[in-house]
């Protein structure tokens, strides 16, 4: 009895386990890859503080995306739709105004990934065009089971290298610095600009909050199993548990392997991939490049794929809800191939463009990036705080106190930092 109960359980487990390793992946690419390792290089761990106080305080946000799809069977754009149209043309106006840049900076450093990995003699406007054509059509081919078989693999992947590598260096200890070493300072113009877009995407924008529910609601549809709110949100915790250590291993590297040693990261986008997967490669030996890169090229290709998807999926949702006049009594709406597949085919040109627009500046393109990721996170903050508290959301199923009471702090930390950048680059 005993192992069928367990079996049961695992059943269940399995049958729920998928949005939040797309989140996961979501969350490895860019913000831990490139801006974690980065500030590692940078300011050692005299940064650590910023990584931790924003996964912290945008946890909630990110968790309300989980919990309202389970609990109402909608998305959090319904949502957003029942507290008013002016709240979704808000989102749908926010959306546009960053999806570009995101998809053009996550495509930049997966370009530079694959040509370092394959040793392609392409210019990099080729190789992303390649890249985009690829995601493009698994996505329209293959729908959300393709790309969450495809991600579940590639996660585990780069998983065990990255805290393979994290163990190896603890044990071999930080390089020697320098002679001539002066630290960057942290409260300067330029370092106040990085430290707005290291939060920007840490662990990932709130606006992808969105992306949460509407991929729990597709997985529910796809397994065929509504889990309990319980078994969503452990889900979710899980995943976010790994993205919140794995940024703190990825600073780690970039402190220990590069930080005080003169070297910085290249604008190149194909030098920048040689460079991070050398850092591996620096603590694991010359062995494991290949693994290292095919892990690496893997984690971005599904971010790539990812994000895609996502902001496909949310505007396909937004359309619908915005323009189409959809009754909410009526229920979940139907995800629409034909909208989905529009707004992929803007998506995608534009942000290739924009990737040809920032071709050897690859540390801008990423830092525009999650600069509007960070100044638009306080308005989506809010307004998922008023989402889950509202009146169709079962009193059973809303946040417990303590969760309200971070999402306020996590209101006022998010609100603070975009003053503080405003005031600190236009004042």
């Amino acid at each position: 009895m005993n192992s069928e109960q367990s079996n049961s359980k695992l059943n269940r487990i399995l049958k729920t386990l998928g949005p939040g390793i797309l989140f996961a992946s979501c969350c490895i690419g860019v913000s831990h890859l490139v801006q974690s390792t980065r500030a590692g290089a940078d300011y050692g761990f005299a940064i650590v503080w910023a990584i931790l106080l924003a996964n912290i305080f945008k946890y909630p946000f990110f968790e309300f995306g989980s919990r309202y799809a389970n609990a109402t069977g909608e998305s959090l754009l319904e949502g957003y739709a029942r507290k008013g149209k002016w709240v979704l043309w808000m989102y749908f106006i926010l959306t546009l105004g960053s999806m570009f840049a995101v998809t053009a900076a996550v495509g930049y450093v997966t370009t530079g990934l694959t040509a370092n990995l394959f040793q392609l003699d392409l210019n990099i406007s080729s190789v992303a065009a390649i890249l985009f054509a690829i995601c493009m059509l698994i996505l329209l081919i293959g729908k959300f089971s393709y790309l969450d078989n495809i991600i579940k693999v590639f996660a585990i992947v780069l998983l065990t290298s990255t805290v393979i590598a994290f163990i190896t260096t603890l044990f071999h200890g930080s390089v020697e610095q320098s002679p001539d070493f002066i630290p960057k300072s942290m409260w300067n113009p330029s370092g106040i600009a990085f430290l707005i877009a290291l939060m920007g995407w840490m662990p990932t924008a709130v606006d992808l909050s969105t992306w949460n529910s509407l991929w729990t609601l597709a997985r529910i549809k796809q397994s065929g199993y509504y889990p309990k709110l319980k078994e969503t949100i452990n889900e979710f915790n899980f995943a976010y548990i790994i993205t919140a250590v794995l940024s703190l291993c990825f600073l780690t590297l970039g402190a220990m392997l590069m930080h005080g040693s003169g070297k910085s990261f290249s604008n190149n986008s194909v030098a920048f991939a040689n460079e991070l997967i050398t850092l591996y490669t620096t603590s694991l030996g010359d062995w494991s490049y290949l693994i290292i890169a095919s892990a690496a090229f893997a984690t971005m290709f599904s971010t790539s794929l990812a994000v895609i998807d996502g902001y496909s999926r949310a505007l396909d949702r937004t359309t619908q809800l915005l323009f189409l006049n959809h009754d909410l009594s009526k229920g979940e709406i139907q995800e629409s191939r034909k909208w989905y597949t529009v707004w992929t085919f803007i998506n995608v040109p534009i942000s290739f463009f924009v990737i040809t627009f920032f071709l050897n500046n690859l540390r801008a393109l990423v830092d525009l990036a999650t600069t509007l990721s960070f100044l638009i996170a306080p308005v989506i903050a809010i307004i998922n705080y008023k989402v889950i508290l509202g009146h169709n959301v079962p009193e059973e199923a809303k946040p417990p106190i303590w969760l309200r009471y971070l999402a306020i702090a996590g209101i006022i930390f998010l609100s603070g930092f975009s003053l503080f950048y405003v005031y600190s680059k236009f004042l």
